[in-house]
């Protein structure tokens, strides 16, 4: 299997260098300015605890275009009786702990949300590019998801739920915002039958990094999105 090793060097491999299972290179680090070269670039780091930092680059990608969404018509139900309360950016630390602890049924979920990369997002949050978007229910967190924004393309990271639908009120809501901030592109990384449910779809590595950089074209809208949304 081929890998690209990372010098301390800000640059990447070309993403198509990836292998056939998406990974392009090892090592590296995780700081803000390598990240946000990493998502420009079209790549991501997903790695577990004790392992080198591992950067992937997959064929196809799993994105949803914010206008195609699905909404059931349970979920729609769910939404105009407002069972929860959505806000941005009020808990990202809280979100990407729960982001971090495994579901329910699963002892290794969440893993690779290491303590390493906690910091690092916190850090890219800081900085206004990464975003929680939170599901509330009589002043308690039950759901959300968070990710980083660039341009007019959201790159969801994770998501967790503690009441049914909390975690795709949430999404739904965020994706609704994104529309109308004429955001083209949703990138779900790779697929999950959850995000298929609301129409995401596989696209191939070329296209989309055609769209992606398209969608850098445009400037960030950076701060606390619960006040410029």
């Amino acid at each position: 299997m081929l890998f690209y090793y990372l010098s301390d060097e800000m640059q990447f491999p070309s993403p198509h260098l990836a292998n056939d299972e998406g990974i392009l290179a090892i090592g590296g680090d995780l700081n803000p300015e390598r990240l946000l070269l990493a998502y420009r670039s079209g790549i991501f780091p997903w790695y577990s605890e004790n392992e080198p930092i591992i950067w992937w680059s997959p064929d196809p990608r799993f994105v949803l275009y914010p206008e195609d969404l699905k909404v059931s018509k349970s979920m729609r139900q769910v939404l105009r009786q407002k069972k929860f309360e959505i806000r941005f950016d009020t808990a990202f630390d809280q979100v990407i702990l729960e982001c971090s602890r495994p579901r329910k049924g699963e002892e290794v979920a969440g893993t690779w949300i290491t303590p390493e990369m906690m910091r690092a997002y916190r850090a890219l949050h800081r900085m206004g590019v990464a975003h929680s978007v939170e599901a509330w229910k009589d002043d308690e967190l039950v759901g959300g998801l968070y990710g980083v924004a660039l341009g007019r393309i959201f790159f969801g990271e994770s998501m967790f739920t503690h009441q049914s639908n909390a975690s795709k009120a949430a999404f739904i809501t965020l994706v609704q915002k994104l529309v109308e901030q004429g955001f083209e592109l949703i990138d779900s990384q790779v697929y999950t039958r959850h995000l298929e449910s609301l129409g995401a779809v596989n696209i191939s590595r070329e296209a989309y990094l055609k769209e992606l950089r398209a969608a850098l074209l445009y400037p960030t809208i950076t701060g606390n999105w619960g006040e410029v949304l």
